[in-house]
């Protein structure tokens, strides 16, 4: 199962990297893609993970995420 995160305020490789780590030491998350450029990660989840788990991991990086599809 996949869930797309759009997220705001990622300007580079780092962010990327960031918002990619924080998303992959979550339970039940088995791989993050982060694209700045895009604006998402595209999450694949081993287990349903509710959205307001993801949504704190990437907010607990500052930046802010505008929805979880």
């Amino acid at each position: 199962m996949n869930k797309i995160i759009k997220i705001e305020g990622m300007m580079c490789p780092h962010c990327e990297a960031s918002v990619k780590k924080a998303l992959e030491a979550l339970e039940g998350v088995s791989e993050a893609k982060v694209s700045h450029e895009a604006g998402t990660a595209i999450v694949t989840l081993t287990s349903d993970i509710d959205d307001s788990i993801l949504t704190q991991a990437v907010e607990a990086k500052d930046y802010k995420v505008l929805g979880v599809e």
